[in-house]
């Protein structure tokens, strides 16, 4: 049984966390982190694509026949899903494409570290510069940023510099 007492200290700090997590300055900075590393992923992705297929491959995951049509289209959906987030275009629609990729990651790089099966994951950079990331350190810093989306699905307030911000009567919008 709970008292009182317990219930009064926990509502304060359940309502600090949410004015903290509805703060407008974070929601920017969550859009803009997400969406420079997102860009920063898709560059080489996007410039080297037969370089994107061979990692892919390597991921042992995929039927062969779709793995030409993956490196080819999903640098393409990072980047756009990357500038949406940066310039407010929709950008709750922006982030769930950006967390669903997220995910996808996060269950593809468990699934080859749980076969252990340690190799490039093809974030950031496509040859192998002698700077490996572990696939444990990927999978953190991928849970890190699916929590910045997150935060950005979840924010339902003015977005700060958005091209389509929401309205007052629509979704997404509440007074502060």
């Amino acid at each position: 049984m709970v008292s009182r007492v317990g219930k009064q200290r926990a509502f304060p700090l359940i309502k600090q966390a949410q004015s903290i997590l509805q703060n407008s300055w974070l929601e920017l900075a969550s859009r803009w982190i997400l969406g420079l590393t997102f860009i920063y992923a898709s560059y080489n992705k996007i410039l080297f694509p037969a370089d994107f297929a061979k990692i892919i491959y390597g991921y042992d995951l995929f039927p062969i026949a779709l793995i030409n049509l993956i490196a080819i289209s999903l640098p393409f959906l990072e980047l756009v899903a990357a500038l949406a987030l940066i310039i407010g275009v929709y950008p709750r629609s922006a982030v769930t494409i950006i967390n669903a990729l997220l995910m996808a990651f996060i269950i593809l790089l468990s699934i080859n570290l749980l076969r252990g099966h340690e190799f490039n994951c093809g974030c950031f950079e496509l040859q192998n510069s002698g700077n490996n990331v572990s696939s444990h350190t990927t999978i953190i810093r991928d849970i890190f940023y699916l929590a910045l989306g997150l935060q950005v699905f979840f924010f339902n307030r003015y977005r700060r510099w958005c091209i389509r911000p929401a309205q007052p009567g629509q979704a997404g919008w509440s007074e502060a």
